[in-house]
């Protein structure tokens, strides 16, 4: 009797034990929420950790997935997947199959879909349609001070880190991706010195020092011309060019997107092989992967475009045209 009354004593002494050490971890959970988040329309409180999580962003499933979450919603942007996700984001998302959500904001669908956090920080949202949304489920708008789609990729994975409670692997994300930006610039110095921008096959228009395109040439040391902001309205991200007056894309570097055929449309303009990246050969033709996945610039596209611009930026960096010493013109 005594033998079973002590080894009662010992079950329910580890019962107590676990107990105790499950209601810390409750509690020290319940600590970590609500997070307060401030943006552009005020600030949003999430109340506990979210778990159906739906992004209305243009890019925000990157972020999403990135951090582990897979979204229940997601929008479409464009491309061919069915799930509404580019090849790198596939592995992530796995056997998942989220409602994808096109065109302008669909209220009703987003409501039917039962969330408990709305990611909108690359999603063009309005007051009007944050008020809304916030009714349903917190939601995070873009930052304060910034464009609808300029917040830069930090800081975008930082805030849906923070505002999902998964901090630590936010900053493991922005930390590595940093790093792998800083030892590109480390053993290319020479690209300090050099101007480069992102431009349209079509248009012609180009990517201010805002867009993300624009930001993350700037993280590989490459400087956008200060005649490209100078054309900006406001806060806008592009601008567009007249084909008689391509001095703003003048640079020592020129990368075209989506220009799997070689020239842009506007090639037959009588400046265009006047151009100092033309006549030196200094140009990147991105196909449409590498363009998307630099459109994105997410925690999940960047290893990709990292891995296919720079080989191709050292490739024509390192090429000497004959025809620009000359001062001759390209074919």
């Amino acid at each position: 009797m005594s033998n079973y009354s002590g080894r009662r004593m010992q079950v329910l002494s580890i019962l107590i034990v676990l107990s105790t050490l499950l209601l810390a971890a409750g509690s020290a959970c319940a600590e970590d929420f609500p997070r307060i988040v401030e943006h552009r329309y005020g600030s949003t409180v999430v109340t506990a950790k979210p778990v159906r999580v739906v992004t209305i962003s243009y890019i925000g499933h990157d972020f999403a997935l990135a951090l582990g979450i897979k979204p229940v919603g997601l929008r479409y942007w464009y491309g061919n997947n069915p799930k509404g996700v580019w090849p790198w984001a596939e592995k992530a998302l796995g056997d998942e199959v989220p409602v994808v959500l096109s065109g302008q904001v669909d209220l009703e669908r987003i409501a039917a879909l039962h969330p408990d956090l709305i990611e909108g920080m690359w999603s063009g949202m309005t007051e009007a349609e944050y008020r809304f949304l916030s009714r349903i489920a917190p939601t995070l708008p873009p930052a304060a001070g910034g464009g609808d789609y300029d917040m830069p990729w930090q800081e975008m994975t930082r805030v849906l880190g923070y505002a999902t409670g998964r901090e630590t692997a936010a900053k493991e994300i922005i930390d590595r991706l940093e790093g792998t930006f800083a030892a590109v610039r480390a053993a290319h110095p020479d690209w300090h010195t050099k101007t480069a921008v992102m431009a349209s096959i079509r248009g012609p228009e180009t990517f201010t020092s805002r867009d993300v395109r624009s930001r993350f040439l700037t993280a590989l040391g490459f400087r956008t011309p200060d005649a490209v902001d100078a054309l900006a309205v406001g806060r806008s991200f592009y601008v567009r060019l007249s084909p008689e007056d391509l001095t703003p894309i003048d640079t020592e570097v020129l990368i075209w997107l989506n220009s799997e055929k070689g020239r842009p449309e506007f090639a037959s303009q009588p400046l265009y092989p006047f151009l100092r990246a033309v006549r030196t050969g200094h140009e990147v033709h991105a196909d449409v992967l590498l363009s998307a996945a630099l459109s994105h610039s997410s925690p999940l596209s960047l290893d990709y475009a990292l891995s296919s611009l720079v080989p191709e930026l050292e490739k024509v960096l390192a090429r000497t045209s004959p025809s620009a010493s000359a001062g001759g013109q390209n074919p």
